[in-house]
């Protein structure tokens, strides 16, 4: 069916039917249903085909949104699939956990309308299922083999949207984890409401058939060396991401009831993929979480899963000022998560978390109100598992991987040469968050996708040099 497109004034924005809140509080199993045809060609009719796509200006990985929502409201949804995978190495992964609100749909011009924007995440999502089902995924198979290797430590977003790039080009790809499955976060931090693991296993085969080589359980400096790697192949790529939670800095924060949000998601993410777990469960405790980000609402929404008593999300803004996701605030509301606004720990107890009330003060550095402590509002939130979520730092890679040479900058993220993508040492190149700092998936298949051309450049010169 080919429809006409700008129908914005004549069709409301829909989002994807969602399971009930009581029906998807008991798995985790995703709570959106996704659209079907008519629908996804419906909404996507909205698009207004802007002469300047603001949605695509503000993708990270530069999408080609309004082609692709003009493709599927005419019905060419092989042609769609090109388009939406040409930018980008795992766009039913995006379409599932990108927040869109604060990116492209954020953007949408329908949005600073009274229209609402286009729903081009679901949409993204919509079009690769249907690709799928109609065997139109491939592996990245390349023309030829250049008989060059690159080796890649780190299995996450950003490894492996640079290994299925450097792959397609024909190099030989080996991807080092120091895990046992590849995905980094998108397996082990990101929980199944959001992301079910079958989805981004799919993607790990078709690398597979593709010819990249995948080594588990290996932790540079300790079962491999990395001098050894180096001398290996011809480039390495760092993309380890940033794993080193950020600390609480409170008085009792050592308690043995207090975790770190990726612990207690990675413990759970477990279980989803059928191991034996039996630590980090939150089934009939008072539960809270301190954070505001996305990864306290993957906490709070599965404490809630996992049968909790309570669960409170603690921080210290208001809701308007929380950095995570709007739409993930709404899940976790709908679903039974009570949120305390405006208020800040000060301790840790046996009987809880004490907090005070804050008040928004003066901006900040960063633009952002302060937030200032009343005094004499102290209160206590009774808890018997305390979750941090407060983000994360990178780890000491140089002393890990027994490379002082390597330079990190004062937060710990490996510095690159922004035009080359290389490290201080020569062919280690590095992606992602190790580099940017904790972000978002998206970043970080950018990210490895940007790398995989600047190794490509490198490889190439000393290739020619050598021949000379």
């Amino acid at each position: 069916m080919t429809r006409k497109m700008l129908q914005f004034t004549h069709l409301p924005q829909r989002q994807p039917d969602k399971r009930a809140a009581a029906l998807r509080r008991g798995d985790f199993h995703e709570i959106s249903l996704g659209f079907d045809e008519t629908r996804a060609g419906d909404q996507s009719s909205r698009c207004e085909q802007c002469g300047i796509p603001f949605c695509s200006l503000h993708c990270p990985v530069g999408n080609n949104i309004p082609d692709w929502l003009m493709l599927v409201a005419q019905g060419r949804m092989e042609e769609a699939y090109a388009a939406s995978s040409a930018t980008n190495t795992f766009p039913e992964i995006c379409g599932r956990i990108c927040p869109q609100d604060r990116l492209c749909e954020g953007s949408c011009v329908l949005e600073q309308s009274s229209h609402d924007s286009v729903t081009i995440g679901a949409v993204e999502k919509h079009i690769t299922e249907h690709a799928f089902t109609q065997g139109w995924v491939k592996p990245g198979l390349p023309l030829s083999e250049l008989g060059h290797s690159v080796g890649i430590i780190g299995g996450g977003p950003a490894g492996l949207a640079a290994a299925e790039a450097l792959r397609r080009r024909g190099y030989g790809v080996t991807v080092y984890d120091r895990h046992d499955r590849m995905g980094g976060l998108m397996i082990y931090g990101i929980p199944g409401f959001k992301l079910e693991k079958p989805v981004v296993e799919r993607r790990i085969r078709l690398m597979e058939d593709a010819g990249v080589v995948f080594v588990t359980g290996v932790e540079i400096g300790k079962t491999q060396s990395f001098a050894e790697l180096r001398a290996r192949h011809d480039a390495v790529l760092i993309a380890t991401g940033v794993y080193k939670a950020k600390p609480l800095g409170l008085p009792g924060a050592e308690r043995p009831h207090v975790h770190a949000a990726l612990d207690y998601l990675i413990a759970q993410n477990r279980r989803d993929l059928g191991d034996a777990v039996a630590e980090l469960d939150a089934k009939g405790k008072d539960v809270v979480v301190i954070g505001g980000g996305d990864t306290a609402m993957d906490c709070v929404r599965t404490a809630i899963r996992q049968g909790a008593k309570s669960v409170k999300c603690l921080y210290r803004r208001d809701r308007a000022n929380m950095p995570g996701s709007k739409r993930e605030v709404a899940h976790a509301e709908e679903e039974g998560v009570e949120f305390v606004w405006m208020a800040a720990p000060e301790s840790i107890s046996a009987e809880g978390v004490r907090a005070n009330r804050m008040h928004l003060g003066m901006p900040d550095a960063s633009g952002r109100q302060s937030p200032v402590v009343i005094a004499g509002s102290a209160f206590t939130l009774p808890a018997d598992m305390v979750i941090a979520a407060l983000g994360f730092d990178a780890e000491d890679v140089p002393t890990l991987f027994a490379a002082p040479d390597l330079a990190v900058s004062r937060w710990g993220t490996v510095e690159i040469d922004p035009q080359t993508q290389m490290t201080s040492l020569d062919g280690v190149f590095a992606a992602g968050d190790i580099v940017r700092g904790a972000s978002l998936v998206v970043w970080a298949i950018k990210d490895g996708r940007d790398c995989a051309q600047a190794i490509h450049r490198y490889v190439s010169a000393k290739t020619a040099q050598a021949a000379e």
